[in-house]
Formats: C-alpha cells, sequence, structure tokens
C-alpha cells in the first residue's frame, strides 16, 4: 500500500466579487502531493495557478473543497489553530524585489518567521540560524547586516528562498520563482531548489508558465486552464504524450534545443474566456480545433486515461 500524501487537495474552490457578479478564479481543483516529491502547475496567465497556490496555503479563504495536511483538513481551522500548519507550508515569492522590507536588515527578513514562530529564542540564536540558513542557500555570513537593495535579483530570491525555509517546512510552494530573474539566473535559482529538495527532503508545488523547465524541476505535471486542471500525469510521459488539446498546444510552444530541429506551432485561436462567464461544457472548447458538438454539452471530469495519465476531455485516444 503507497504511502498517504502529505497534502491532499479535494474539489477546491475559489470566488472573487467582481462588480455584482463572482469570478470562479479555481473550479474544483483536485489533486496530491507526497512527501519529497515536485509537483509542477502550470498553464497560461489568468489560469488560477498562484490563486490555488495562495488558498492552499490559507492565504486567499477557500470557499469549498479540502486541504488535507498530512491528513487534517485545515481548510476552515481558525487561524490560531492553522498556526502550527502554516509552519510546515511555505511560500518563496514571484517577486525578489516586491517581497522582502527594504527596511528591514537580511537577518531581520530571514530571522522574522523564527520569531513569529517561537523557533529560536534570543537575538543570538536568531542570528547563528540567520547565518546557517543562508549558508544553505549559497550567501555569505555578511549579507546578514545589508539591506535587500545591495543585492541582485538572483541573490534576493536566494534570501526569499532562506526566509521561507527557516521554519523547517515539508512542503514549499514557488509561485513562478524564476519568471522575474534574467535567463543566465534562472538556472543556478533552479538547481538551488532541486538540491534544496534532495537534502532536505522537500515536498513542492513549483508553479510556472514555463513548461521547459517545469519538465526538468517536477516528478509529476498537472495543466491548468481557466481555474481547472485539464491533465495530469509524470513529467516525462506528459510532454512526450500529451492528451489534452491545450497542453499540446503548450508544448507545441516550447522551444526545441536542436540546431535547424522544427516543430509544428499549434496557435490557439480566439481570447482566452472570462472567469465570470465560462463557456458551457468543456472551458477550452471555443478555442479547441477537436471540439465537436457535445463539449458544448458535457462537463469533462478528470479521468485516468492511462496508467497514471489523467485528462478532462471527452475525447479517447492520444493526440
Amino acid at each position: 500500500m503507497s504511502a498517504a500524501p502529505l497534502l491532499n487537495v479535494q474539489h477546491l474552490q475559489k470566488w472573487f466579487p467582481v462588480g455584482r457578479g463572482r469570478l470562479q478564479a479555481v473550479a474544483g481543483v483536485s489533486f496530491t502531493i507526497a512527501r519529497s516529491e515536485v509537483l509542477g502547475l502550470v498553464g497560461e496567465s489568468g489560469s488560477g495557478k498562484t490563486t490555488v497556490g495562495r488558498t492552499v496555503l490559507r492565504v486567499y479563504e477557500p470557499d469549498g473543497g479540502r486541504i488535507e495536511l498530512d491528513g487534517t483538513d485545515i481548510a476552515h481551522l481558525t487561524q490560531r489553530a492553522l498556526k502550527p500548519y502554516r509552519r510546515r507550508m511555505q511560500l518563496v515569492f514571484q517577486d525578489p524585489f516586491g517581497s522582502l522590507n527594504p527596511r528591514m536588515t537580511i537577518a531581520q527578513a530571514v530571522g522574522e518567521p523564527l520569531l513569529i514562530q517561537g523557533i529560536a529564542k534570543g537575538r543570538a540564536q536568531r542570528r547563528e540560524r540567520v547565518g546557517e540558513l543562508l549558508a544553505l542557500v549559497g550567501l555569505p555570513q555578511e549579507a546578514k547586516d545589508r539591506y535587500p537593495h545591495e543585492f541582485s535579483g538572483g541573490q534576493r530570491q536566494r534570501i526569499g528562498i532562506a526566509r521561507a525555509l527557516a521554519a523547517g517546512p515539508e512542503l514549499l510552494i514557488a509561485d513562478e520563482p524564476v519568471s522575474a530573474l534574467d535567463v543566465s539566473i534562472q538556472a543556478q535559482v533552479v538547481n538551488l531548489l532541486l538540491d534544496l529538495r534532495r537534502r532536505l527532503g522537500l515536498a513542492m508545488l513549483f508553479i510556472a508558465h514555463d513548461l521547459a523547465v517545469v519538465e526538468h524541476v517536477a516528478d509529476r505535471i498537472a495543466v491548468m486552464y481557466l481555474g481547472r486542471i485539464v491533465e495530469v500525469a509524470e513529467s516525462r510521459e506528459l510532454c512526450r504524450h500529451p492528451l489534452h488539446p491545450y497542453t499540446e498546444a503548450l508544448l507545441s510552444a516550447v522551444p526545441v534545443p536542436e540546431p535547424g530541429a522544427k516543430t509544428a506551432r499549434i496557435v490557439l485561436e480566439g481570447e482566452v474566456p472570462s472567469p465570470v462567464n465560462p463557456p458551457s461544457g468543456c472551458v477550452f472548447r471555443n478555442r479547441c480545433r477537436y471540439a465537436v458538438p457535445d463539449c458544448a454539452k458535457i462537463v469533462p471530469e478528470l479521468r485516468e486515461a492511462s496508467p497514471g495519465h489523467w485528462k478532462a476531455c471527452i475525447r479517447d485516444g492520444i493526440l
């Protein structure tokens, strides 16, 4: 029997008020993350990826569903009851510039979780632990007494990762952690996260829009479109044999790192529908080149099309 997952999200929903209506940012999303596993969550801007991550952390309050951390549903715990669980799940922000308080030294910023959680007693203990965390992410000890503006974007992201690790989490939610960085720095930060995963046994929800990066990082990949997960599979399987038309289109846009090699680019027609008024049936049908009349009538459930490979599409077979 397989071990119970560290994180088990079932039928997660999140709505936001918009004028006189409501926008459904997350529409019944379900997924699991095992201990020490990295699950990649990909999709276009506006697909709901970041909202999923922040709702799992209870930064946003869920409007439905379950968020089970190690078997305990934390979706509706009071803030007081939630505090020990917050220590076990931490967020790495997308923006390394905006996520650090410019008036706090690095020792203060990285040490803040230690103070809040009561992990290190006294200033000397906190400074010692901050030094250990900075060394863990490849920064020198003298960084402790400097301010965020004195560091590059890549260094700031390392500081953000050190802060996320301060409370000793089991799960990191990395929200587009390299998208704001120069291409030359992105690989360094990705490799750092993978190294930390191996050394600390971290599980991770790695949110991104770049499938090439996610394939390198993740054990499995979940693809989101308009608030729904439309495909989930082991990373190599999903990238080699996509079963959903949206995944197929995303993969066609990934550059091939071979001189002279060409791929048939699939250009999606039309605009992404508004989540305030999504299409009937399959939310992807108005951009899908394989759509049939039943696509407007049937809301496809995420089902296992082959062992370990799930898709939300009424069509059978491989693309």
